[in-house]
């Protein structure tokens, strides 16, 4: 097997995170799959790339050697990516996380910028969306993450918070014991097949763990699937998924809020500065924003907790 960009990336990460667990949260994978690649790279190069332990892991000689160049190659590769963007008279390239509201926000953001071709891509991983804005692949995104979880931006990144928190959801089959609650708890859940939640590396699958070991056991998460492509698994009873609030699910599904809010969610617009201005920004925060609180509002389910919440409105 010959060495990949993917292969690379993933050791660098497990290096950066300190254990298999982080790293596999970084890259939106599933600790057995960084396992298994990990295990297939230590047979391409002949040797162990980490020492493990209770606390994580720490690279080999060998394994801070080849550290060393990949990230050589990668800085190589990223600088080369930079290079072939977009010039500033090209379209303007817009990226969002996957909301209900993405059609509805296309059509807002390409009225706040009359004049300008605009384009659009939808990626469950912020951290991806974050990497394109920095690499000039993307010249404005809205981004959301796990409320205790950070994704660093450089200082040519603007940015400003649509919203501060908001309350993650569950997915289930409407012919599930528990989809009639007002609120499902967490530990009900229990003995439920689950769907890896999107944008991984975002921390929604780490704060998934911790708040099921708050709730007493360990989330089987069974199932890696795109955005939306586990709503047959969950109408059929099958799985459940985590969802952010103002998701419609779809036939056969309920969408419900999880009892105590053990997980929340926030979300960010964030922009280059060298190719949108304040005053665009400020017009693209502001429908952004509209077409956010207005999908909030056409929820049945989220509408009375987004009403009774005013301190996690977007801030004026």
């Amino acid at each position: 097997m010959d060495l990949e960009i993917r292969h690379l990336r993933a050791v660098c990460t497990i290096a950066e995170a300190g254990s298999l667990s982080q790293g596999a949260t970084r890259l939106g994978i599933s600790q057995p799959s960084l396992s298994t690649l990990l295990q297939r790279v230590e047979r391409t190069v002949g040797g162990r790339l980490f020492e493990r332990s209770r606390t994580g892991v720490v690279p080999t000689e060998l394994g801070t050697d080849l550290v060393r160049r990949a990230r050589v190659v990668l800085a190589e590769l990223d600088a080369f990516g930079t290079g072939t963007s977009a010039d500033a008279g090209g379209p303007i390239r817009f990226g969002t996380v996957h909301m209900e509201c993405v059609a509805t926000l296309f059509e807002r953001v390409e009225r706040s910028l009359p004049g300008a071709e605009v384009s659009m891509q939808i990626e469950p991983s912020s951290t991806a969306l974050a990497r394109s804005l920095t690499l000039g692949h993307l010249d404005v995104a809205v981004l959301g993450m796990a409320e205790d979880h950070d994704i660093p931006l450089p200082r040519d990144i603007g940015q400003r918070i649509i919203v501060p928190w908001v309350p993650v959801y569950v997915a289930l089959s409407a012919e599930h014991p528990l989809a009639s609650a007002a609120a499902v708890p967490l530990a009900g859940l229990a003995d439920e097949a689950w769907i890896s939640p999107p944008g991984a590396d975002d921390g929604s699958l780490a704060a998934l763990r911790a708040a099921c070991r708050q709730a007493g056991f360990t989330p089987d998460v069974r199932f890696e699937v795109p955005s939306g492509g586990g709503r047959r698994l969950i109408a059929a009873g099958r799985a459940v998924q985590l969802v952010e609030p103002t998701s419609q699910g779809g036939p056969g599904i309920a969408v419900r809020p999880l009892a105590g809010e053990p997980m929340r969610i926030r979300l960010l617009l964030a922009w280059r500065r060298q190719r949108i201005g304040w005053e665009q920004a400020n017009r693209v925060y502001a429908e952004v924003v509209a077409a956010y609180s207005e999908q909030a509002m056409a929820s049945t389910v989220f509408r009375p907790w987004w009403e009774d919440h005013r301190e996690a409105r977007p801030p004026a």
